[in-house]
């Protein structure tokens, strides 16, 4: 992936509502949403819709097809996916394993050591 491209990518990220729409087409999944059920979830106007979603098609993270007289989103999973590898390429040193994502279960605490008395 072109560092103009990651560049892009981050910056039409670095904004909220993109981001909140972007979250929400990839929790759809592959078949995606149609235009105004994004807008109605999200409590957005038509005009700020379009423009944001302009934003992440222009990024290339969004795609869209025409679903009779809707126009359906999706994540582009293939660029979200470039756009992570490009950030982590040689992470740790080289060492993946070392800085690869837990998964979806919470860190697990540390243990506690119990406080011992010097002598």
């Amino acid at each position: 992936m072109k560092k103009s491209a990651v560049i892009a990518g981050l910056a039409a990220l670095a904004q909220d509502t993109r981001l909140d729409i972007f979250r929400l087409l990839v929790e759809a999944g592959p078949e995606g949403i149609a235009a105004g059920e994004i807008g109605r979830r999200l409590g957005l106007p038509s005009p700020t819709l379009s423009f944001h979603l302009s934003q992440l098609r222009f990024a290339g993270l969004v795609a869209s097809r025409r679903q009779s007289r809707s126009i359906i989103y999706r994540a582009n999973f293939a660029a979200m996916a470039e756009l992570v590898d490009y950030l982590t390429h040689n992470c740790c040193g080289g060492r993946a394993g070392l800085c690869a994502p837990a998964g979806c279960a919470p860190a697990a605490e540390a243990p506690r050591r119990r406080a011992t008395k010097s002598r």
